[in-house]
């Protein structure tokens, strides 16, 4: 399964400019970071903090996900 992955105006420094990202073989948005983590240095520390989103970092599918199951949110394929 693939998903593409809009990429903030904030955070492109680290994607070497890209607006969009894809990670496949990911069902659920935890597993969407775990991939972005080791493909992109230095984003975990941007957006995340003791394991946690930080408070300013907003994640949507569909809706905003601490509305959902969090990073336990389910993501289907072709999802954006």
């Amino acid at each position: 399964m693939a998903v593409t992955v809009k990429i903030p105006t904030q955070l492109r420094s680290i994607t070497a400019g890209d607006a969009e990202a894809f990670v496949e073989d990911v069902t659920t948005v935890g597993e969407v970071l775990d991939g972005f983590y080791e493909r992109f240095e230095g984003l975990r520390k941007r957006i995340a903090e003791d394991g946690a989103l930080r408070r300013f970092v907003n994640i949507y599918v569909g809706e905003d996900i601490r509305f959902l199951d969090a990073l336990d949110t389910p993501v289907d394929d072709g999802a954006t």
